[in-house]
C-alpha cells in the first residue's frame, strides 16, 4: 500500500497525456500500484494543480486530538475555494457521499464550494439530495465531465461554469461535457 506522499510523488510525474492514459486505466480496472480508488482521487487534484489551481493533497482533520475527517482534497481555484470528494465506484453514486460532503460542508465557511466526482454517475436520489443541500453548494461531475477535462478542456474554466449554473439555475448536477443550458 503506497503511502499519500507516494501517491502524490507518482501522480505528479504525470502531464495531461500521462493523465489520459491513467484516464484510460482507471475505466478498465486496470490501476496497479494503485489502492482501490486512489488513482482516481490523485487524478482529480493532479487535473487542476496542471490548471494552476492551489491544491491540497489527501489529508486528516482533527478534532480536539482525535481525527474526524479524512479529505481527499481541496482546491482554490477562481476565487473559489472547494472541498473535493473522488468516488471510483463500478455504478452510480447514492446519497451516502452526498450527505458526508454535506456534513464537511455544514463545518466550513459558507462560501466554500463541495466537488463530488463520480467515475460513472449519480442515482436520482443522489442528484435530488445535492439539490436539496443547498445553500451547501455540492457540483456532482460525472466521468464523462472528467473526460472532458482531460481532452485539453480547462478544468478550472469548467468548474466555474458549473458553478454559474448552480448560481444561476440551482442546478448542483449540470453536465459542462454536454454544453446544454441548463
Amino acid at each position: 500500500m503506497p503511502t499519500p506522499a507516494e501517491c502524490e510523488a507518482t501522480i505528479k510525474k504525470l502531464d495531461g497525456k500521462g493523465l489520459r492514459s491513467l484516464w484510460k486505466a482507471i475505466k478498465e480496472g486496470d490501476t496497479p500500484g494503485w489502492d482501490v480508488g486512489k488513482a482516481f482521487e490523485y487524478l482529480i487534484l493532479r487535473a487542476f494543480e496542471l490548471d494552476k489551481a492551489q491544491v491540497r493533497w489527501p489529508y486528516p482533520v482533527k478534532l480536539f486530538g482525535e481525527e474526524v475527517e479524512q479529505i481527499d482534497g481541496s482546491v482554490c481555484a477562481g476565487g473559489l475555494y472547494c472541498l473535493v470528494e473522488s468516488k471510483d465506484e463500478a455504478g452510480d453514486l447514492a446519497i451516502a457521499p452526498i450527505a458526508k460532503l454535506r456534513n464537511q460542508l455544514l463545518r466550513r465557511p459558507a462560501g466554500t464550494v463541495g466537488l463530488l466526482f463520480s467515475r460513472r454517475g449519480f442515482t436520482a436520489p443522489a442528484i435530488q439530495l445535492a439539490h436539496f443541500a443547498l445553500p451547501q453548494a455540492i457540483l456532482l461531475w460525472t466521468g464523462e465531465e472528467v473526460e472532458h477535462v482531460l481532452r485539453g478542456k480547462n478544468i478550472c474554466a469548467v468548474l466555474r461554469v458549473k458553478y454559474r449554473a448552480c448560481v444561476d439555475f440551482g442546478s448542483p448536477d449540470y453536465n459542462a461535457a454536454s454544453g446544454d443550458v441548463p
